[in-house]
């Protein structure tokens, strides 16, 4: 069709402008673009929910830069909600700023989200939405569970002889530049193709597809009537034939008949080119994003300007990379798109060039190519002005006062508390998490162990718009929501652990209009609560609450009496708790027992109900749980131990009691429960039998005496408590025991020397280590070596 037989097309309104696309192809978006500006429709018509028109202006604003989503959700329910994403080479997208730029009409005509949300809510469609985002090739709805849908592009791959359906669409849409002919061929020729696919497989699998087609052919008839210059239709080439196809009005709005409905709101929202990709869950997904928005941006030499790209991201990250290699890289790239038969170099092209090239043949620095640039971590942005719910205005409020800006890439937060500005951002960042909005997740320090500083994991991902939407039901800005959701939680807490979490959390969070609610729920939980799990599960959360508290300044003296109480309860109960326990309950007791002592060690020698220190107490406890046969082996050991660590216990009287449990008489079973207890679980037991041979010898010495009907049972408790080890302590305790381990005291022990050393000092060996000692600590030569001399001496 000429320019001219076009205008007349436009002027009779016989027929609208189809233009079959497909979603976040940069090919048909450049098409569309030419169509539009040979076509010069009266009115722009595209698929997406009629709710949105409202919206369209906003596509113009400065402020909106794509990737962006239009976000609708129900009024009553916001989890439920659906994603229509557009980048810039979107079609849709572009087919909305063309008509924006040129004053013209543009309009959604696909079925409203308001019958969208609602009929996915009776699972008659749906697919994978993370959440309730669209899906479908070429198509923004989901199948059916049980629907079986073809894939247009495959098909017409494989009929064109392709293995590959986006090396296909790429040879035959992404590299054909429109040129200077008819800027409506390629989507004749795409329409006839998908005719021919209609014809054959009908709706595909797509049944919900014949209820959108029959609303926007309504759609159309009605813009025809109303717009006598003619209107533009860009949607999903796999709609054409249908919309091309002579339906009564009749028959149209039968379909439509009874669709189930509910209120909903609609707003725009930033994406990520990340969600864009098809690993996403995103059903109408691309494989590569940030190439796609590369090809449509770039406005000549795509493969040099990849290339480029490519080289600055790898010498960003420490590899040599000279402009040599991105000369070679793109020569090669050629050379393979003509032995391959490509009309230009695509992704597959250039990934094997980069590998060969600038990679070196690994795969390790072509994955962060493939993360940061195929992918991509492009945010887009939304103007101000774009509708949203209050507690959305109040996290953008925050976000500027703290900036906090986010990001689509992940990166870590180092926060310091004692500083005012860091200290907010923790408490935004708490407040959030305790609202569902994980918009950062705690991370271990890399610099500091200390409660005065905080490590943060943030990435900023389009859901999280649908959580702050859900959340907002909780109240209008992030504190009041964060208030109110930790009051609700309490109350709806079922166990006194759940209660003792969410007191930290509110310390965490500062949010002094909750804790009265939260700690009087805690006391009253607490005082009912007879099961000693449970208040040893307690009790730690109450302890690091405390020092939270102190660390923020909080008044945390209500939380420490209950702490107190807490744990005098766990005095008293525990060791009844701890008779005649199977193994497996033994072993849960045991976390709970060194849950308790690290807690116990945390509140230092606060006062116990009136019982004198806590610390005290607790090593009284201990103590009777290591000396009561019916508590099981595993906690008596490990009672033993914790008495040992804390200088409660001598060495000599550890080992007299591994003795006894190690002597004959004792069931092998429980001996070997015992031994786990004491130097098993990640506590350093492995160093300490390397540095006492006391102890070290009478495990070896009980080991060998083990009858072999026995020791099959007793293995898996010794493997489980060895294997924890590190491979050099499990290799010294290999060497200790090959060569025979010490006796208790004695000459024999003083003539072999500390455990692992020869008996005396090798005088070339500590030499050789002088000029290193001396450089350490800024010793002069000869001063340094006369006073290390006398030291080694």
């Amino acid at each position: 069709m000429t320019e001219v037989e076009g205008a007349a097309v436009r002027r009779s309104g016989a027929e609208p402008l189809l233009l079959g696309v497909r979603h976040h192809g940069p090919g048909s978006a450049r098409a569309v673009r030419a169509a539009l500006d040979q076509a010069r429709p009266g009115a722009v018509l595209v698929e997406g929910p009629p709710e949105a028109d409202a919206l369209i202006p906003l596509a113009a604003d400065e402020e909106m830069r794509p990737p962006v989503a239009l976000l609708a959700h129900a009024v009553d329910e916001p989890g439920r909600s659906a994603f229509w994403p557009l980048a810039e080479f979107s079609p849709e997208w572009v087919a909305l700023r063309w008509a924006l730029e040129h004053g013209v009409p543009a309009r959604f005509i696909d079925l409203p989200a308001t019958h969208t949300l609602a009929w996915d809510d009776q699972g008659d469609a749906g697919g994978e939405r993370p959440p309730g985002e669209p899906g479908g090739d070429g198509d923004p709805s989901g199948p059916g569970p049980a629907e079986v849908r073809i894939d247009p592009l495959g098909v017409l791959a494989e009929t064109a002889g392709y293995d590959d359906p986006e090396r296909w669409w790429e040879d035959v849409v992404e590299h054909r530049g429109t040129g200077g002919g008819d800027a409506l061929a390629p989507f004749t020729a795409l329409e006839e193709a998908m005719a021919a696919l209609r014809e054959a497989y009908g709706s595909g699998g797509r049944d919900r597809d014949l209820v959108r087609e029959a609303y926007m052919r309504l759609h159309v008839r009605a813009a025809q009537k109303e717009f006598a210059e003619g209107v533009a239709v860009v949607c999903g080439a796999w709609h054409v034939p249908a919309l091309r196809r002579k339906a009564t009005v009749t028959a149209d709005k039968a379909l439509l008949k009874g669709l189930p409905k509910v209120r909903t709101d609609m707003t725009w929202v930033p994406w990520t080119h990340r969600r864009l990709s098809r690993f996403s869950g995103y059903g109408a997904g691309i494989d590569s994003p940030g190439w796609y928005g590369h090809l449509f941006g770039a406005p000549d030499r795509p493969v040099e300007r990849w290339m480029t790209k490519v080289a600055g991201l790898l010498r960003e990250e420490d590899r040599i990379v000279s402009s040599a290699h991105v000369i070679e890289a793109v020569r090669l790239a050629e050379t393979l798109a003509a032995m391959r038969g490509r009309p230009l170099p695509g992704l597959s092209e250039t990934t094997d060039a980069v590998r060969a090239v600038m990679c070196e043949g690994s795969d390790v620095p072509l994955a962060l190519v493939r993360d940061r640039l195929v992918v991509g971590d492009v945010l887009g942005e939304v103007p101000p002005t774009a509708p949203a719910v209050p507690l959305q205005r109040d996290l953008d409020r925050l976000q500027r006062r703290l900036r906090l800006k986010p990001e689509a890439l992940e990166r870590e937060l180092e926060l310091d508390l004692r500083r005012d500005t860091d200290a907010s951002r923790s408490r935004l960042l708490h407040r959030l998490r305790l609202l569902g909005i994980a918009w950062g997740e705690p991370a271990a320090s890399r610099s500091s162990t200390g409660t005065f500083r905080e490590t943060w994991r943030l990435r900023w991902e389009p859901e999280l718009s649908v959580r702050i939407a859900e959340a907002g039901v909780w109240g209008t800005t992030v504190l009041s929501a964060a208030t109110a959701k930790a009051e609700a939680d309490a109350v709806a807490a079922r166990g006194l652990a759940d209660v003792t979490a969410l007191a930290e959390r509110c310390l965490l969070a500062e949010l002094p209009g909750a804790l009265p609610t939260v700690m009087r729920i805690l006391a009253d939980r607490a005082a009912l609560d007879a099961d000693v799990g449970h208040l040893a599960q307690a009790l730690p959360a109450l302890v690091r609450s405390l020092r939270y508290g102190d660390v923020r300044g909080t008044d945390t003296g209500a939380l420490g009496e209950v702490a107190a109480g807490l744990a005098e309860r766990v005095f008293v109960g525990l060791p009844p708790a701890c008779a005649a326990l199977d193994a497996d309950a033994a072993e849960e007791m045991r976390s709970h027992v060194d849950a308790v002592h690290s807690a116990v060690g945390l509140l230092g020698d606060a006062p116990a109900a009136g019982h004198g220190r806590l610390r005290d107490r607790w090593q009284a406890v201990l103590r009777v749980l290591s000396a009561r046969d019916t508590v099981p082996g595993v906690i008596r050991g490990r009672a033993v131990r914790l008495l040992l660590d804390d200088g409660a216990l001598e060495q000599d009287e550890a080992a007299r009691l591994m003795g006894l449990v190690l002597s004959p008489g004792t069931p092998p079973a429980d001996a070997a429960a015992w031994i786990e207890g004491f130097v098993g679980g990640g506590s350093g037991g492995g160093l300490l039998l390397v540095h006492d041979e006391r102890l070290l010898g009478l495990v070896d010495a009980w080991l060998t005496g083990v009858p072999a009907d026995a020791f099959t049972d007793v293995l898996p408790l010794l493997r489980r408590t060895f294997s924890a080890y590190e491979s050099g302590v499990r290799r010294t305790l290999g060497e200790l025991v090959r060569r025979g381990p010490g006796t208790t005291g004695g000459a024999a022990a003083a003539a072999s020397g500390p455990p692992g050393f020869a008996p005396e000092l090798d005088p070339a060996r500590a030499q050789a280590v002088l000029p290193v000692v001396r450089l350490l600590l800024g010793l002069d030569e000869e001063r340094g070596d006369d006073e290390l001399t006398g030291v080694t001496g």
